[in-house]
């Protein structure tokens, strides 16, 4: 039979032109990794304070600027023209939208902001 001989377990070292080949690229990993490192911890330390210091979605501030008191409801009134029908209404970012018609049949559309407590918006519709 024949003898296997068993490989070389010692590893042979390296010219020097591989072992400072071998270096960089150990230097280049390990500013890689630190870089990585760091960049990461400013994501996450970003997240954090953006999470600390994120305002609620609602402040008293916020509420005292939109006009609407916090202990008792709104109470307003609207002066519409004499006569005026109002076939529809819609409410949107503290403002009401009256939608009619004139004694004299024209279709108009009313816009009423609560904030101010006026009529913002008098628009006449007119039709073919």
């Amino acid at each position: 039979m024949t003898a296997i001989e068993p490989d070389d377990q010692e590893e042979k070292p390296l010219d020097p032109a591989m072992e400072s080949v071998r270096r960089k690229m150990v230097r280049l990993q390990i500013v890689s990794g630190a870089i990585m490192f760091v960049s990461l911890m400013a994501v996450f330390g970003a997240v954090v304070y953006k999470a600390m210091h994120s305002e609620p979605k609602e402040t008293a501030s916020a509420v005292a600027a939109s006009g609407v008191p916090s202990d008792a409801p709104l109470a307003a009134t609207v002066s519409l023209p004499s006569g005026f029908k109002v076939q529809s209404t819609s409410f949107s970012s503290g403002q009401i939208l009256f939608y009619g018609e004139t004694v004299e049949g024209k279709n108009k559309a009313l816009v009423y902001d609560l904030r101010t407590g006026r009529t913002v918006a008098d628009v006449t519709v007119a039709g073919n």
